[in-house]
């Protein structure tokens, strides 16, 4: 997947049928997500579609997440959300503001509020998942 600033930059060029476009785009791009994963521990409660994030941590001390949706915009946000931790050490993910960080996609604007409504949800997720790594490590 691209990088978050590259994202960023090209979403603030196109119109709102092309952002939502863009969105699908990056869902579609999302490592598979093996069935076995997608398990009620793993949903993220409180979203319109079926959402599944999947932590994994690496020996070098970084988490990778898996993720999945039922609903092509709803994996492009978990895809989107993910280029801001991905990767990561669970403590750098902590001090990410995920929300502010995504700000500029204006989210709430841009797409209906059943479409949103899960976005903090899926934040919230992967802080805790974060969280509890960095107790962990």
């Amino acid at each position: 997947m691209s990088n978050l600033d590259d994202v960023r930059e090209e979403y603030e060029f196109l119109d709102a049928d092309d952002r939502y476009r863009l969105l699908i785009d990056l869902g579609r791009q999302l490592e598979p997500m093996p069935a076995a994963l997608k398990t009620d521990a793993t949903l993220v409660r409180g979203c319109s579609a079926s959402v599944w994030v999947y932590p994994m941590p690496r020996e070098d001390g970084t988490l990778h997440f898996l993720a999945d949706s039922n609903a092509s915009i709803t994996k492009g946000i978990i895809a989107l959300i993910l280029l801001a931790v991905q990767d990561r050490p669970a403590r750098a993910i902590l001090g990410t503001d995920i929300a502010e960080t995504l700000a500029p996609f204006d989210l709430k604007r841009q797409l209906s509020s059943s479409r949103t409504q899960g976005v903090p949800n899926m934040i919230a997720l992967v802080r805790e998942t974060a969280e509890r790594y960095a107790r962990e490590g």
